[in-house]
């Protein structure tokens, strides 16, 4: 009597080169079941034998796809986090990370699976015994490996901080210029306002002055003239004039005026 369930299969973890040479522990596992009753009682007899021929097949399959493929294939699924980079940067068209773009995977973890079972496949099926699948369940760096993934981490992380900050910095000067610019063109309208204000004030007073003198030429030099005694003469100003100059007519009127008061 043979077991007609799916039964599990766990191998031992595997030091393993991948195809850059570098290495790593590869912890895999299998469900498979009986599916030829006389030809698994011709070839192996009892589950334990079937497992170690298992252990045989599928250690060799694993290595066999590992060894040809690269890290980052063992690692990721799929590009999943470089289509998020791409569009981030399809966003922001101003910020390139490309430099620090992930590397690209041609197989992925997934389609090395896949493989695995394929060819493990092939190899059972003389014993009587149908493969229901077989999964990566852990893979570890080894020490050298590990440090060498943490330094590009750790790189990788320093140079996208760096181009964040040199980015941060370009912004920043392009949003000044421009709040300098605006603000220049702020400055010169609001000159060229204060000038169009003065002009029409300035008009205003001439033809206040001019309707002035057409009405009263000489009230108009009177109220000039003591407009000009305002802004020449102060307390402690000294002045010598004579009689007969303009600027002391009005003044002499004044001082005669005053000498004619009781």
């Amino acid at each position: 009597y043979f077991d007609k369930r799916i039964l599990q299969w766990d191998g031992d973890p595997n030091q393993i080169p991948t195809r850059e040479k570098r290495y790593i522990w590869v912890d895999t596992t299998a469900r498979w079941r009986i599916s030829d009753a006389l030809k698994f009682m011709q070839s192996v007899r009892t589950e334990a034998s079937a497992q170690a021929r298992l252990d045989d097949i599928i250690d060799a399959a694993t290595r066999d796809a590992i060894s040809s493929s690269n890290l980052v294939e063992a690692i990721r699924n799929s590009n999943r986090l470089i289509k998020l980079q791409e569009s981030e940067e399809n966003l922001k068209k101003d910020m390139s990370l490309r430099e620090t773009n992930l590397e690209k995977i041609e197989v992925g973890r997934e389609k090395l699976m896949k493989d695995i079972f394929t060819q493990a496949s092939k190899g059972v099926g003389s014993y009587g015994i149908e493969l229901v699948d077989v999964k990566i369940k852990r893979i570890n760096y080894v020490e050298d490996v590990q440090r060498k993934v943490y330094d590009r981490m750790i790189s990788e992380r320093k140079r996208a901080a760096e181009k964040f900050r040199s980015e941060g910095q370009g912004k920043k000067a392009e949003i000044e210029g421009q709040m300098s610019k605006e603000l220049q063109q702020i400055r010169a309208q609001a000159y060229k306002r204060a000038e169009e204000i003065k002009g029409v004030a300035d008009a205003k007073a001439i033809k206040i002055y001019a309707d002035a003198y057409n009405r009263d030429p000489d009230f108009y030099a009177f109220i000039k003239t003591f407009e000009s005694y305002k802004r020449t003469v102060r307390d402690d100003t000294t002045m010598m004039l004579t009689t007969d100059n303009e600027f002391y007519e009005y003044l002499g009127g004044i001082k005669l005026k005053k000498k004619l008061l009781p």
